[in-house]
């Protein structure tokens, strides 16, 4: 896919050198993509880049694994959610159980999984549960409601595709600012370090 920047010669990995070694450390294992998942099956991890595909409208495969990877991640971590709606069930149950049943709806609309429809079909669907027009049906026990289920991919998906250097790099975002902090916060001016545009 063509590489959409402003800033094609930025790369805000070559800032790593002023990054406190907590800080590289963990910007440095967003790059880090593992052969295999811990917590998502192969056909969620497929749904899972489908839909952030088509969120971000990024097809890049590192990118979408990351995505994935942030998924994984918080599937097999005990750390709780701050706050949830009420009559929306707990994260780890909405993503499993709400990707079971947007395949189960990808089968009843168009005949197969939804990692495998056509774009446009995906783009239908996920239109439906966000608008409320569709409903998924029941998995493994749960209904799951649909708008939710919806809100909580996008916003995850988004948040991660957003969170890797790659991404900060094209959008010229000078990563962590931490501990060299910004001098120059006046509007209009940057640090030396900061992303420019190419002329």
């Amino acid at each position: 896919m063509e590489r959409r920047t402003h800033y094609p010669n930025y790369n805000v990995l070559n800032e790593q050198e002023h990054w406190d070694d907590h800080t590289r450390e963990i910007v440095q294992k967003r790059l880090e993509i593992p052969g295999s998942f811990q917590k998502l099956t192969g056909e969620q991890a497929d749904a899972i880049r489908a839909m952030a595909a088509l969120f971000v409208d990024d097809g890049r495969r590192e990118l979408l694994d990351y995505v994935v990877k942030h998924f994984d991640s918080k599937l097999k971590s005990d750390i709780g959610e701050a706050q949830r709606k009420a009559g929306v069930p707990p994260f780890k149950d909405l993503v499993k159980k709400g990707l079971a049943a947007l395949d189960k709806l990808a089968q009843s609309e168009h005949g197969g999984a939804f990692a495998g429809l056509r774009p446009e079909q995906q783009t239908a669907l996920l239109v439906g549960l966000e608008n409320d027009t569709l409903t998924l049906p029941e998995a493994d026990g749960m209904q799951v409601p649909s708008k939710p289920f919806f809100q909580k991919m996008l916003s995850e998906s988004v948040s991660a595709y957003y969170s890797h250097p790659t991404v900060w790099s094209e959008i010229g975002y000078g990563g962590p600012a931490y501990p060299r902090g910004y001098i120059r916060s006046e509007l209009g001016l940057t640090d030396p370090w900061e992303a420019r545009k190419d002329a």
